[in-house]
């Protein structure tokens, strides 16, 4: 399984805050945005991920990340010209996926909780369970207007359709920027047609998953938090609930070093490396306390 995050677009929503800096370097709480979908992706156990941004953002986030090395995963990168759709990332990534599954997480999708319903659907799709050949998730929400909206059997998690930001709703579940889909995406992508807003839509791939019958669904449980921050107001959310459960806990959220350590992609003695190269600052406090704890047990 490989992971992509797209980490492109204007991000107009968060304007005059993208004019200088794209928006999945924005701050949330005290780490940059990007941090979240990586960390997502790290604790499912990916760790060959293309990051695909634009031009003039690229150096930056190669700045911050890095071939991937102190973090123990490989890290690529690949421009994206201009803001041509989701669907467009596997396209842009068709050299990258090759004849793997890919797990595609959207720059600016922040999730916190467990991650067990991510890994099974992940172990599914591997398996090719039941023929399933694709994978999207639904999240319980209160506004189903304003997303793609999947109607499903809640017994059998067989999706009967999906809709695009529908008037009347067939349901009240969201699907979130994540979608698990095997290598014929590439393909499928290839063969779209741009939508009226000339973009290639990522509802428009998974109808074709679903009109050949390999869509799937799993449903994200109660516990997890969702946010789509890219607007002021969900950025500001987003900002406040992880400072408030890292305040309330003292444990970081998606510290990827530390999920480095301990999903065993860096050792000890990679860990301990890491830590002497970052300056002195409260991040770092909080990694030797963290090596301190990993030595202990």
């Amino acid at each position: 399984m490989k992971g992509i995050i797209l980490a492109g677009g204007a991000g107009n929503r968060l304007y005059p805050m993208t004019k200088i800096q794209t928006k999945q370097l924005q701050p949330v709480y005290d780490k940059p945005m990007i941090y979240y979908p990586l960390s997502l992706l790290m604790l499912c156990g990916i760790k060959d991920i293309l990051l695909i941004t634009t031009e003039n953002d690229k150096s930056s986030f190669i700045q911050l990340l890095g071939n991937g090395e102190r973090f123990g995963i490989k890290l690529s990168y690949k421009v994206q010209s201009a803001p041509n759709g989701i669907a467009e990332a596997f396209i842009l990534g068709d050299e990258f996926i090759g004849n793997d599954d890919v797990t595609l997480v959207l720059g600016d999708n922040l999730f916190y909780g467990s991650f067990e319903c991510f890994r099974r659907a992940i172990n599914a799709q591997m398996a090719k369970d039941n023929g399933i050949t694709a994978r999207v998730f639904a999240y319980g929400v209160k506004d189903p207007e304003r997303y793609g909206v999947v109607e499903f059997d809640k017994s059998s998690l067989k999706v009967k359709s999906i809709e695009e930001k529908p008037k009347v709703p067939k349901s009240n579940y969201a699907i979130p920027g994540l979608y698990i889909l095997d290598q014929t995406a590439v393909l499928r992508a290839k063969s779209q047609k741009p939508s009226a807003r000339g973009e290639l839509e990522i509802t428009d791939l998974i109808q074709g998953y679903l009109k050949d019958g390999k869509l799937g669904v799993e449903m994200i449980n109660r516990g997890m938090a969702w946010f789509d921050t890219g607007t002021p107001q969900s950025l500001l959310e987003a900002s406040s609930f992880i400072g408030a459960i890292e305040q309330r806990q003292g444990l970081k959220v998606a510290c990827l070093e530390e999920i480095a350590l301990r999903m065993n992609f860096l050792t000890i003695s990679e860990f301990s490396k890491v830590i002497e190269e970052t300056p002195n600052s409260s991040y770092r406090n909080y990694l030797e306390h963290v090596l301190l704890e990993k030595e202990e047990n």
